[in-house]
């Protein structure tokens, strides 16, 4: 394995990090044993980074690293994500220091360590000011409790802010930023990317596999077995213009003598601005398919085609799980009272 370093942070990463969403899971593997023998394997096979978060089945995910991790901690990048919500509480989510210091608490015992290598803002809170959430995530390095600090799904002009704001109020910096990427969603490529590399940072991209539609499974007018398929918030099942790339990129993998998924995973690690992919199976058969993918090189000519097929900076229908701004989720920011719309 040829580990990559975490930003500037010094850390050492594997290219390949396992992202734990669907394990110990009521929508994944809910068999925490199986679960615990994917960890086990995914270390043993040279994997070092494990990423979860307290949202994940609330909590099963953090509670099953935790065991898998027992006589291992040492040897392991351990990161979880906090601010989506816990619970009906309406303080039970988001990044203010009251929630920070409650939801570390509680990932710490469910994980069964004394510190977190990495701690993560899943979704920004746009009711907290960053400087709060920066305060209570510097307190929580300067305790021990945590290593490194980090964003998720962060537009590139907020990742500018909160690094401006760290430096301005002398506080912890963001070390990461945790992005979707693959090659279906290349949107990051044209600014986060490049601004997380500007100021130092490293990035973990999770679906690299298109939330599944580049296993190879998911094809243009036929059923799939995929289980994420079937659940019904996710749409990017049905979306066309996803499904026609897909039967491009079929024939590009076969070409290539590859299985889908090491094409998809070999592309998102080949990005000199990524440092790690989250791979994240919910079986280990799924799991042993990704290992062997591990020695896969694309070659330019292969890299140039996919250009082809998406270019670069671009992302091919919507992610269900995108980003949206706060001025467009409320009609009332963007539209003026209606006595005040016309110009006369």
């Amino acid at each position: 394995m040829q580990y990559r370093t975490l930003g500037r942070t010094g850390i050492k990463v594997s290219p390949y990090a396992l992202g734990a969403l669907m394990l110990g899971a009521s929508i994944g593997n809910a068999d925490h044993e199986d679960s615990i023998r994917i960890i086990h394997k995914a270390l043993d096979a040279g994997i070092n980074l494990i990423d979860t978060a307290d949202a994940y089945s609330r909590g099963a995910s953090e509670e099953v690293v935790g065991k898998a991790l027992t006589g291992r901690r040492d040897s392991v990048v351990l990161a979880t994500k906090f601010s989506l919500p816990m619970g009906d509480d309406p303080n039970q989510r988001g990044t203010s220091r009251r929630w920070i210091m409650t939801a570390v608490e509680n990932s710490l015992r469910r994980l069964r360590t004394d510190h977190i290598d990495l701690y993560q803002i899943q979704r920004l809170d746009p009711a907290t000011d960053i400087e709060e959430t920066l305060s209570a995530l510097s307190d929580l390095i300067h305790s021990g409790k945590v290593r490194a600090i980090g964003s998720s799904m962060t537009p590139a002009s907020d990742i500018v802010e909160a690094q401006w704001v760290a430096e301005r109020r002398g506080l912890e910096r963001f070390h990461t930023e945790q992005p979707c990427y693959s090659i279906l969603n290349r949107g990051i490529e044209s600014e986060v990317l490049p601004i997380a590399h500007r100021y130092g940072m490293g990035t973990l991209v999770w679906g690299p596999l298109g939330q599944g539609m580049l296993t190879g499974r998911v094809r243009k007018g036929q059923q799939t077995d995929l289980v994420r398929a079937a659940l019904p918030f996710l749409k990017v099942f049905s979306d066309e213009r996803r499904l026609d790339v897909v039967e491009q990129l079929i024939p590009l993998a076969e070409e290539a003598g590859l299985p889908m998924t090491h094409l998809a995973m070999a592309f998102a690690i080949a990005h000199p601005g990524v440092t790690s992919a989250l791979l994240g199976p919910r079986t280990m058969e799924q799991l042993d398919d990704l290992l062997a993918g591990f020695d896969v090189t694309l070659t330019d000519e292969i890299l140039d085609r996919i250009d082809e097929i998406v270019p670069p900076g671009t992302d091919v229908g919507t992610l269900d799980q995108a980003y949206v701004p706060l001025a467009l989720q409320r009609s009332n920011l963007r539209r003026r009272p209606v006595s005040e719309r016309a110009a006369a």
